[in-house]
């Protein structure tokens, strides 16, 4: 069996973590409804992100499973958010990054999740994706740009908007970097605000991890 965690975060929602190890000829036997899968396997990209699509729908499953016995093939809406159209309440989302693959299901409300190897990437990138007073708070902390990008990222699959800008219409409220909590994120549109809680963790030194459950407050 693959090394896998799940872990309830509410009665309706649960966390899902891959440690990916296995051939994609491991992966295929775990799947249910593989005639759907098949017609949607990712042909031509390269053998790590074969592998991490694939372990990323058979964690879909095992998420399911521990909320629902309905059965259900994972499909993506245009936006390329996933989703079980059997199961229209239920928000469902997937992020992979190097060896880990992360997965977060509610049976009644939207979710984002995203998962990144510690890299200075991000730091790197930071003036295309981070606000003047966001860089300043990262400071030269390279976990720290990675966790505001991923952070980001759970607030961008939340919401399923495309053409947001990072740097101006998800902003986070200033943090100290441990190695679990809860940020502060908004969203900003022009008729539109929202305030956010966003968990995170680190599930090894060399990753960060952050989830959101449409968790909302109007202001």
């Amino acid at each position: 069996m693959p090394f896998h965690s799940l872990s309830p975060v509410s009665q309706t929602c649960v966390l899902g973590l891959w440690h990916l190890t296995e051939a994609a000829e491991e992966l295929w036997p775990l799947l249910p409804a593989q005639t759907h899968y098949l017609s949607r396997y990712p042909a031509g990209r390269d053998e790590l992100r074969a592998r991490q699509w694939l372990a990323g729908r058979v964690l879909a499953h095992y998420l399911l499973r521990e909320l629902n016995d309905t059965p259900a093939t994972l499909h993506n809406d245009p936006n390329g958010r996933p989703y079980f159209p059997e199961l229209p309440a239920a928000g469902v989302s997937l992020s992979h990054s190097g060896e880990w693959v992360a997965g977060l299901l509610s049976t009644q409300a939207a979710v984002g999740i995203d998962i990144e190897q510690v890299r200075p990437k991000a730091q790197q990138l930071a003036r295309r994706f981070l606000s003047e007073a966001e860089q300043a708070n990262a400071g030269n902390e390279t976990a720290k740009y990675c966790l505001y990008w991923s952070a980001k990222e759970t607030l961008y699959k939340l919401h399923s908007r495309r053409g947001l800008v990072f740097k101006e219409q998800l902003l986070l409220s200033p943090f100290e970097l441990r190695e679990a909590g809860v940020l502060t994120g908004h969203l900003l549109l022009e008729n539109f605000r929202s305030q956010h809680h966003i968990r995170y963790l680190r599930p090894t030194p060399d990753y960060v991890l952050t989830y959101a459950i449409g968790e909302v407050v109007n202001w």
